[in-house]
């Protein structure tokens, strides 16, 4: 069964309530559904087209999973927490779980 991921593109706009009030306390919901952080706002180059300062990937056991994590009512308080600290584009994408080169 293919993974499931967040992409996120994330321009802070308050980082002492962003880090206080959403991403330190983040880790249980994201465990609930069994996310886990692949990148979390490490170094960028923006290579191609516009992007924000910082990208954040999580992996989630399925595509399911990812999407009930993000509809999910413990989710759903620290979203609004997240939407007034920060700028946000996120989609959740199914992974890849066929043949490689």
């Amino acid at each position: 069964m293919a993974k499931g991921y967040w992409v996120a593109q994330v321009e802070v706009k308050n980082v002492d309530d962003y880090k206080t009030n959403y991403a330190a306390v983040l880790g249980p919901v994201l465990a609930k559904f069994g996310g886990k952080y692949l990148t979390r706002g490490g170094q960028t180059e923006q290579v191609e087209g516009k992007g924000k300062s910082r990208v954040v990937v999580l992996e989630f056991p399925s595509y399911q999973a990812a999407l009930e994590c993000y509809r999910s009512a413990d989710y759903a308080k620290l979203k609004a927490v997240r939407m007034a600290a920060a700028e946000a584009d996120i989609v959740v994408v199914e992974g890849y779980d066929g043949p490689q080169p």
